[in-house]
């Protein structure tokens, strides 16, 4: 079987640091004499809509698999400020305070992965209503191959069949389309990522974040050094040292947005990422525009199946 139940979507993170600032898309001038950047005219998701489209992906499935005769089990293991994308800058003081860098929630997920119903209804059929589970769940060997172009070169191929494809086509429409315009948006940050991590404005930012720090007592370089000392510790621990581990989580955590919340430096990124991005509007500028359509349908289309998560 190709896929579980519980597939949320993921952002794409590049290996550098800033790879979970969001596209900004928005229009704000660029801060340095330069031209405005240029807005696109179409909006993208809230991480909070962007979910309520998975759900209701996942709902869709669970229908067309009864339809098949297959049971199926959707996956909504986390509350919305649970599922909330923890980006490279976080400053949240309040949810960092709830959650630190999210070692717990991770731990919730991974324990709902392992109790995946369905995994286990799978395990339990016989070898030939296997077979006809896959392929009613994601088309099979005879599920459609769907190639398309990856920006700065290169190419992509997915298969896309059965209830998985169906889910996707009545939110999405044409798959070869989606498929294409996902891609696309999926994958310009490599193309700019090394200028922005290079951006005067923003290494300047970064390093007034770091003096913040320290003086608060966390001498970190950047956000990432910060979040990656919190998870030098045993895989498995005792209760005990759980609750020591994740109460330094937290307290560097709060202490990670707080600075970041009193240099900007989440706006500073997201104003420089999308300078950066602005000067690909001219090649992936309608494409981009075209994708966050698509993707606003299909939010109308998902709030008459799912509620909203709280």
């Amino acid at each position: 079987m190709k896929r579980t139940a519980f597939r949320r979507r993921a952002a794409q993170l590049s290996a550098a640091a800033v790879a979970a600032l969001a596209l900004t898309g928005c229009s704000r001038a660029s801060g340095d004499g330069s031209a405005p950047v240029a807005a696109h005219r179409v909006r993208d998701l809230t991480y909070a809509e962007d979910l309520r489209v998975s759900d209701a992906e996942q709902r869709l499935v669970a229908r067309c698999m009864a339809r098949q005769g297959f049971r199926y089990w959707t996956d909504r293991p986390l509350s919305l400020a649970e599922s909330r994308p923890l980006g490279y800058v976080q400053d949240d003081v309040r949810w960092a305070r709830t959650y630190g860098y999210g070692s717990r929630i991770a731990a919730k997920e991974d324990r709902a992965r392992l109790r995946n119903p369905n995994s286990a209804y799978r395990k339990g059929l016989s070898a030939t209503r296997k077979a006809a589970y896959d392929t009613a769940l994601d088309g099979g060997r005879q599920a459609e191959l769907l190639r398309t172009d990856v920006p700065g070169g290169g190419k992509v191929s997915k298969q896309t069949g059965g209830c998985d494809g169906e889910a996707e086509r009545q939110l999405y429409g044409d798959p070869q389309t989606w498929f294409r315009l996902d891609t696309t948006a999926s994958n310009l940050r490599p193309l700019y990522v090394g200028k922005l991590l290079h951006d005067r404005r923003f290494t300047a930012a970064v390093h007034a974040w770091s003096g913040c720090m320290k003086r608060a007592g966390h001498p970190y370089p950047d956000p990432d050094a910060a979040r990656q000392s919190t998870r030098e510790h045993p895989a498995v621990q005792t209760r005990a040292e759980e609750a020591r581990s994740f109460a330094v989580e937290t307290r560097i955590a709060v202490a990670d947005a707080t600075c970041a919340r009193e240099v900007s430096l989440k706006s500073v990124g997201q104003d420089r990422e999308a300078h950066y991005l602005a000067q690909l509007d001219g090649e992936y500028g309608a494409r981009l525009d075209a994708y966050r359509q698509v993707r606003l349908k299909a939010l109308e289309r998902a709030e008459q199946i799912v509620p909203a998560r709280t």
